[in-house]
């Protein structure tokens, strides 16, 4: 109940200041060799509760997909957005999730009046903002956001699996796990890969795309 609570505190500070719309913000897949990444923004009713809203990566698939409905039937507003592979390999991941949060945010109806973002490093943005260390286990707003980018990621990450089930996506989701390497070596890239992502794995491996 602690924990519940001190993820509250922060919004209801801030709503105590005069902010009427809390948008939480969290990104999934920065680190994955294949697969967009994702950002989702969400802005929670205060007058509603949601059990065990927490942090995206402590729960298992199934508590993630049915907190994703309870979040997403509550919710005053939430966005995701994605930026593909070449577009990742074009301006570099940073700046790729940079431009996942902002299309989030700025897709948000009606617009946020201040932002909490997972992390130390936030986009520039008109709006008021703060980065939040570990948000995702302090804010219930960034709590939701990760679940709603992680679900709608691995949705997808399962669609391209049944496009191309060579690599496992279904499972390791675009992450550099031994299985997908190892496919990676066998098979090269496939056009869901991020040629600028190279793990030492595959330093001495010569890939061809397809």
């Amino acid at each position: 109940m602690a924990r519940t609570s001190a993820r509250r505190t922060i919004e209801s500070t801030i709503r105590r200041r005069g902010f009427s719309r809390v948008a939480g913000v969290d990104e999934v897949g920065r680190g994955c060799l294949a697969g967009p990444v994702a950002a989702a923004a969400v802005v929670l009713d205060p007058s509603q509760h949601i059990p065990g809203l927490r942090d995206s990566k402590l729960l298992t698939s199934t508590a993630r997909e049915y907190l994703y409905m309870q979040i997403i039937g509550c919710a005053l507003a939430w966005n995701v957005s994605e930026i593909e592979p070449r577009e990742i390999d074009r301006i570099n991941i940073r700046e790729a999730t940079f431009a996942a949060m902002r299309k989030s945010i700025f897709a948000l109806q009606p617009p946020p009046d201040f932002v909490l973002v997972d992390g130390s490093g936030i986009p520039s943005l008109p709006i008021a903002q703060r980065g939040l260390i570990k948000g995702d286990r302090r804010c219930a707003a960034i709590a939701a956001a990760s679940i709603v980018a992680k679900v709608t990621r691995d949705r997808y990450m399962c669609i391209l699996h049944k496009q191309d089930s060579r690599y496992g996506f279904d499972k390791n989701k675009g992450y550099g796990t031994a299985a997908h390497i190892e496919a990676i070596r066998q098979f090269g890239y496939s056009s869901a890969h991020r040629r600028s992502f190279r793990p030492k794995a595959l330093s001495d491996t010569i890939l061809e795309g397809l």
